[in-house]
């Protein structure tokens, strides 16, 4: 591909992102339902499923390693994982709940790469009940999702990835549907060791609803930085999240890691989410406290076709959660 073709192909990616975070800030600014977590269907996507991406925080979309997961967070990141790679991921929730997801890249050509990703979560058996708290028995509920990707390496230093998806919810019988697309850029400098992204996640909306009150998916735009420094094994994140909400202070969209590379298959990782801090932070007689939440670790085994990942990290006020994810190439 010419390079006046590669610039001219990278400005339109760039507007694309640029118009579609527009059209979602309008989205918000006119509806009537505040922009927050608890006001979107099918939050569950907002979960981290990159062990890795958890230990540096949960949001992270620069790291560039070869790793099957991180197709999950930027689709453009795909073009360095290992030919026909499967991938596995298990994380614990909340109490009763359980979510799984699994994905395989498979490498098309000299730049091109493409994946097909499936997660699901089960929230387990609830109780059922009327008005009047009489015992009506139980339900269930679960959500699902299944997604394809594609990505390009537009330049040697550049790639550029889409990924699609269908998304549904299932509560007591009843079921919807909708329809997401993520969007992602990433420039790596191998000589400098410097990692740039911008993603714009989950854009879209439902097709079909609960009772025809149709909500939002939980639309994400994001930029980050990773930057290994030279002649040390350390190597440091920030992401900046939901770019088109500022309801709420800087602080609030950013996430902060570090990884501790201890040679070229093991590293030790940790991170600070400080949106997930205040979103737990509850008071009691000691006074306000996210009792952990936020804080995130983990370490990983990278072999030359084998790796392991685990991290621990807490989304859910009751309960801390371990994710694991294990990938073998073929």
């Amino acid at each position: 591909m010419k390079r006046p073709i590669i610039k001219h192909f990278c400005g339109r990616v760039l507007r694309i992102i640029c118009l579609l975070s527009f059209l979602s800030t309008i989205n918000c600014q006119l509806s009537t339902v505040s922009a927050q977590e608890s006001s979107t269907a099918y939050n569950f996507l907002r979960l981290p499923v990159s062990a890795h991406v958890a230990a540096v925080g949960g949001d992270n979309i620069t790291l560039t390693d070869d790793d099957a997961t991180l197709i999950f967070h930027n689709p453009a990141l795909i073009n360095g994982v290992s030919d026909k790679s499967i991938n596995l991921n298990y994380m614990t929730y909340m109490e009763g709940a359980r979510t799984a997801s699994a994905a395989f890249v498979k490498g098309a050509g000299d730049r091109a790469t493409w994946g097909v990703t499936g997660q699901y979560m089960d929230y387990g058996t609830l109780k059922q009940t009327n008005e009047y708290n009489e015992d009506l028995g139980t339900f269930t509920a679960r959500d699902w999702a299944l997604g394809g990707t594609f990505a390009y390496a537009l330049t040697n230093t550049l790639s550029g990835g889409i990924t699609a998806r269908f998304i549904s919810s299932h509560i007591a019988g009843y079921n919807s549907l909708a329809v997401g697309v993520d969007l992602g850029l990433n420039y790596y400098n191998e000589s400098s060791m410097l990692s740039l992204s911008a993603v714009a996640r989950n854009l879209g909306g439902q097709v079909k609803a609960y009772d025809d009150d149709f909500e939002r998916i939980p639309f994400d735009l994001q930029i980050g930085v990773s930057k290994q420094l030279r002649g040390a094994p350390l190597r440091f994140h920030a992401t900046l999240s939901r770019l088109t909400d500022w309801s709420e202070g800087f602080g609030r969209h950013l996430t902060i890691g570090a990884d501790v590379l201890l040679s070229q298959n093991i590293y030790l990782a940790a991170g600070y989410n400080f949106r997930r801090s205040s979103q737990m932070k509850i008071s009691d007689s000691d006074g306000d406290s996210s009792h952990g939440a936020g804080l995130s670790f983990g370490a990983g085994l990278s072999l030359e076709r084998f790796k392991l990942h685990v991290a621990y990290g807490k989304y859910h006020v009751s309960t801390s959660s371990i994710l694991i994810n294990i990938s073998y190439a073929l």
